[in-house]
């Protein structure tokens, strides 16, 4: 009877562990080994083409991913209707070991079928010339006064790369994701005119450092809240991060790396920092000198989140237009690794959001723009999306896995009841022998 309790104990556990097997999700992918990019494992692998005709399509919702060579031209197609705006991002990862040259980039643009354009954005490689992560987005906006790009159809993107003849020719790998905004909640109606003006300051975020790890791309940053946070980076390498801002806040970010006492030597925009909107358009940057000593640069300051930052003509102001999970990414010059060694040096990360949260402009749910409790609840403890996806699985599995025990026992109640009932009214005789009544319980209990 032990033996078939332990296993019927052992079954429950196969099932359960079979169970959590089925729905964690999938293996992310790097690019270059350790240390590289980790694409999206829900990417879908597209074919981007020379002629419009024959691009495949995008879909609302997806990830793709995909690659370009030097100096190539590749077409998507994207079916719209003549209500709905459209983002399509482009993040572009060159070779690790690639070299690039200022200038290197790529344009991502949305055109209609007259080859009017749309939008445009570039990720261009400027004055930290190193290989790493970068992107930009276009997007397709119904304007009330507009006729450009307001009809329902098809539409082009179009990702366009420029190289050097001094860069590497390596094909580039490109992750790309289609995201549609929702509409506007019935009686919205936000200012046509971006503000001018907002303050600029920044309150010192609590004191006191804590450890975070930063992940190697957008699809494992590791979120982060208001506070001082400390890491290590190492040459060539990229740390991401993700930081939830509400519609009206504002986020402030300063990066700083320790001292290295290998050396004094000055290395002219050794750490490249980036921040980009919850659409993956770009935001920010700024490029941080080192000479062996604490130094650190901050982001300029920002508006806060506002619905009508999409009408201001510096892109900066403009790329604000969205509440959601904005990422910060951090590099550090494998250049580095020539005076001071391999040896990881010490980043910290001071984030400030600030003004209290106001209310969502749009009508049902907001998707990725945005902040739900969820999110804070991550950023709080540090949690990257595959990490909380997991957590969820796991506490999935551990309420299965009590609803089954719930289930055995109300069994065996029901079993131990039916046999009390009967062995009350149906007197056995003297020396009368027998089953259990119904069979008993079942023998895997």
């Amino acid at each position: 009877m032990n033996r078939q309790r332990n296993r019927g104990r052992v079954a429950l556990a196969s099932l359960a562990a079979m169970c959590a097997v089925a729905v964690l999700p999938g293996q992310a992918h790097a690019a270059d080994g350790p240390g590289a990019y980790t694409f999206d494992p829900a990417a879908t692998a597209v074919q981007g083409t020379e002629t419009n005709a024959d691009a495949s399509e995008l879909k609302p919702g997806s990830v793709y991913r995909s690659s370009i060579k030097a100096d190539q031209k590749l077409y998507y197609r994207l079916d719209l209707d003549d209500r709905t705006n459209a983002y399509v991002s482009a993040v572009v990862v060159p070779r690790k070991d690639g070299k690039v040259a200022y200038g290197d980039g790529i344009t991502v643009s949305i055109r209609d079928l007259n080859d009017s354009q749309c939008s445009s954005e570039d990720a261009i490689f400027e004055s930290a010339e190193f290989p790493r992560p970068i992107a930009a987005y276009a997007y397709r906006t119904v304007e009330k006064d507009s006729t450009t790009c307001r009809a329902e159809g098809a539409y082009n993107v179009l990702i366009e790369r420029e190289s050097k003849a001094t860069s590497a020719a390596d094909e580039w790998d490109l992750e790309l994701r289609f995201e549609t905004e929702p509409a506007l909640a019935k009686g919205e109606a936000p200012p046509t005119e971006a503000p001018e003006n907002w303050p600029s300051a920044s309150p010192a975020p609590p004191s006191g450092k804590q450890k975070r790890t930063g992940g190697s791309s957008y699809y494992d940053a590791t979120s982060l809240e208001t506070g001082e946070w400390v890491d290590t980076i190492a040459p060539g390498r990229t740390r991401f991060y993700r930081v939830p801002v509400d519609w009206g806040q504002r986020i402030f970010a300063t990066a700083a790396l320790s001292n290295n006492n290998a050396s004094d030597e000055f290395l002219g925009n050794a750490l490249a920092v980036s921040l980009d909107n919850p659409a993956r358009g770009h935001v920010d940057d700024a490029t941080l000198s080192y000479a062996g000593k604490p130094t650190s640069v901050a982001l300029d300051p920002l508006p806060p989140v506002a619905y009508e930052n999409r009408y201001a003509s510096a892109s900066a102001v403009g790329a604000m237009r969205f509440a959601g999970w904005y990422y910060l990414s951090v590099t550090l010059s494998p250049k580095v690794a020539e005076h001071y060694g391999d040896t990881p040096v010490g980043l910290t990360l001071k984030v400030n959001v600030v003004d209290e949260a106001g209310r969502t402009p749009y009508q049902g749910d907001a998707g990725i723009f945005g902040v739900s409790d969820a999110d804070r609840d991550m950023a709080k403890n540090g949690q990257s999306a595959p990490e909380a996806g997991k957590s969820d699985t796991m506490k999935v599995v551990a309420a299965a896995g009590i609803g089954s025990g719930a289930v055995l026992v109300l069994g065996l109640g029901m079993w131990t009841l039916l046999a009390r009932r009967r062995a009350g009214s149906a007197p056995v005789p003297p020396g009368a022998g027998g089953p259990p009544p119904f069979g008993g319980p079942p023998q895997t209990w």
